[in-house]
């Protein structure tokens, strides 16, 4: 089976969950706390591999998940991050979100993106300990996993696309001039899903891919070839060819005309590309090819008269492709590099970014760190509650919510939890240091950063 587009389910690991725990030794009933923190969720990540050539594999089993982190212990041991969960996708796959534009198109043989990132591990007891809070009682939850559905679409990276009428003899074309072993038969639409094969003439050694037949209204979604219209998209040189061999039933130069409509339909840019017609099966009707050549060389076609099938001219026609390669591999201007957008871990800065929304039940946070605060909070620990409310207000949370309208005991919504507004502003002591003004406690490898201070005061 050949599947060139699926949409799957990708979620992170889950990162470990912190732990709050005391050095215990004798004589020592009330040591340092020594919890340590849990480790990083894995990512999960598409690595273009040669070795893959289409995703079947994602359509029997959408769901893919990474391995979650380790929990911590005492004595400051941190839990293990969480394996990646690594996708092999065929070269030529784009990736995207459902309606959005690609944020990555894996073009060489493993390339990778991370499509859902693990969530960090909590922070042990021992993260929290400060001159004033000498013994914390807390610790922090592991983060969630990023969870998301993305649509995996495959564009075969080809230097030549062979187009055409259905039965116009592009398998057994292919099948003369490469290895590939296509299906063969006296019927349309013989070939139900792209073909390539890699040809040599020289020391130039390039890809054909055999597209499946076009029909006219193909662009519009018409027969079988709108589904593989995609797979010309990256080939750098066309060929199209032409049946000689039907003359009775159909005329070549309008099936030349059918398939460029098409073309032009799906996407103009196509007829930039440098493109040839090989008029096939002239073996079997070598008076139609003399007639329907001169008049595809008048309108500036270039035309090579020839037969897949006894061979005649398939060397003229592997010499000119090579050389119609070389130069479009130098012309062409490869496509736009995309590069996958940072996805749900922050890079850290002093900036804390969030919107206060009213809502008819109250109001609403809304803000990656914030939300990240209150998820990986144990909220049934009160001094976990405490060391929450105290970071919100340094953040400047609470006192957005009462420039916004909120008044005590109004429902709050941060994270899909749901507070009653107790504000504590002014109970904070003057010399708390501002959280707002802190760094992100993670270093640029997602470890926690383990400077004095990264625990504040409540």
């Amino acid at each position: 089976m050949f599947i060139d587009e699926v949409n799957i389910n990708v979620r992170g690991g889950k990162g470990g969950s912190g732990v709050t725990s005391f050095q215990r030794q004798p004589y020592e009933p009330k040591g340092r706390p020594n919890g340590g923190d849990g480790g990083h969720g894995g990512d999960v990540v598409l690595r273009a591999s040669h070795d893959v050539a289409t995703l079947v594999d994602f359509h029997h089993r959408p769901h893919r998940k990474a391995r979650s982190g380790g929990n911590g212990e005492g004595d400051l041991r941190r839990g293990a991050d969480g394996d990646d969960e690594v996708l092999l996708v065929p070269i030529g796959t784009l990736v995207h979100e459902r309606g959005q534009e690609p944020f990555a198109d894996l073009l060489t043989d493993g390339a990778e993106v991370v499509v859902a990132r693990g969530g960090r591990g909590g922070r042990g007891n021992a993260s929290f300990r400060t001159s004033r809070r000498r013994a914390p009682t807390f610790h922090e939850l592991g983060e969630p996993g990023q969870e998301r559905w993305i649509t995996l679409e495959l564009k075969l990276v080809a230097d030549v696309a062979l187009v055409g009428l259905p039965n116009a003899g592009k398998s057994s074309l292919i099948a003369r001039i490469s290895a590939a072993r296509p299906k063969i038969a006296d019927y349309a639409f013989t070939t139900l899903s792209p073909n390539l094969g890699v040809v040599r003439y020289d020391d130039v050694d390039f890809v054909v891919a055999d597209v499946p037949g076009l029909i006219e209204g193909a662009s519009e979604g018409r027969g079988l070839g709108h589904q593989f219209l995609r797979h010309v998209e990256r080939a750098g040189v066309l060929v199209h060819v032409l049946d000689c061999a039907s003359y009775e039933q159909r005329d070549p130069r309008e099936d030349l005309r059918t398939v460029v409509d098409e073309l032009e339909r799906y996407l103009p840019e196509l007829l930039e590309r440098p493109a040839m017609v090989w008029l096939n099966k002239a073996d079997a009707d070598p008076e139609t090819a003399e007639i329907v050549a001169p008049d595809l060389e008048a309108d500036g076609w270039e035309v090579i008269v020839g037969s897949a099938v006894t061979g005649a001219n398939v060397d003229v026609l592997r010499r000119r492709l090579a050389a119609l390669v070389v130069t479009a591999r130098k012309e062409r201007t490869d496509d736009v590099e995309l590069v996958a957008r940072p996805i749900l871990r922050p890079t850290g800065g002093r900036q804390i970014d969030f919107t206060v929304t009213a809502t008819a039940e109250g109001y609403r946070v809304d803000g990656e760190r914030i939300e990240r605060w209150v998820i990986m909070t144990d909220l049934s620990n009160d001094d976990a509650a405490a060391y929450l409310q105290a970071r919100m207000a340094r953040a400047g949370v609470e006192q957005a919510l009462i420039t916004a309208g909120a008044r005590r005991g109004d429902a709050v919504e941060i994270a899909g939890m749901v507070f009653d507004f107790d504000p504590d502003v002014a109970d904070l002591p003057p010399d708390e240091p501002d959280e707002a003004e802190e760094p992100d406690q993670h270093d640029d490898d997602g470890q926690w950063d383990p400077e004095p201070g990264d625990g504040d005061s409540a």
